[in-house]
């Protein structure tokens, strides 16, 4: 199982322009006034606006929502209101072909419901047991489950419309090539069974955090007239 993993890493890396998105905190003071909030009252004389209680996911960062891709979290970084409540909803944009590349979140369990598009999904949940594919078209969900290994990708030549829901509202994203290539060149060759791999070249196109997605498969973009880094 490990060995197919890294086999689909190696597979989607030449595609990878953008990684998972880094949220960073739009307000500190307040997130912290937030936690030191003794009761409900006491938030609620915090979030004393209407407009406290409102996350606005057309304005959000990134704004290139398609082009390949996007992921905007509402959590407690981006929207002080999450805050003690333990969750953080997610819209996933996903052009023709885009991907969210393979990744896992180590605090918090995924789920993730399509309202446009025909998007593929794989995840593994420990060493041993089978990959798990889905389809999801509208109105269809599944499941992440806490620290397994996923990812997905649109395969349609349209948009995809995807929503995310996870129960933390500070989740983590680690993206495994990107985790992978930043321990010792030695190791990362121990890892694929090849003293003689060329870490450096194979790695190159890792690049550092983006938007969220990637585009994804050579057969999809072929199939939608797409070529690398063009819509």
């Amino acid at each position: 199982m490990v060995g197919h993993l890294f086999a689909t890493i190696l597979i989607f890396l030449p595609l990878v322009y953008a990684t998972e998105k880094l949220d960073k905190t739009v307000n500190q003071d307040l997130v912290s006034r937030l936690k030191l909030a003794a009761t409900v009252y006491d938030r609620h004389q915090i979030l004393a606006k209407d407009e406290d209680w409102i996350y606005d996911f057309n304005s959000a960062q990134p704004t290139d929502s398609y082009k390949p891709g996007s992921v905007k979290n509402a959590n407690a970084a981006t929207f002080p209101a999450m805050v003690g409540h333990g969750m953080t909803v997610a819209q996933l944009n996903l052009g023709p072909c885009a991907m969210l590349p393979v990744h896992y979140h180590p605090r918090a369990t995924n789920m993730v419901i399509a309202i446009t598009g025909n998007t593929t999904t794989w995840m593994v949940n420990e060493n041993g047991v089978r990959t798990v594919s889905t389809t999801l078209t509208p109105g269809k969900m599944t499941i992440f489950p806490l620290g397994s290994i996923h990812c997905m990708q649109n395969n349609g030549c349209d948009d995809a419309y995807l929503i995310s829901a996870l129960n933390s509202e500070d989740t983590g994203t680690m993206n495994i090539a990107g985790g992978l290539w930043s321990i010792r060149d030695d190791m990362i060759r121990a890892a694929f069974g090849n003293p003689a791999m060329d870490v450096q070249t194979t790695g190159k196109n890792i690049p550092e955090v983006g938007t969220g997605s990637t585009y994804g498969s050579d057969e999809c973009m072929k199939r939608c007239g797409m070529s690398k880094g063009k819509t």
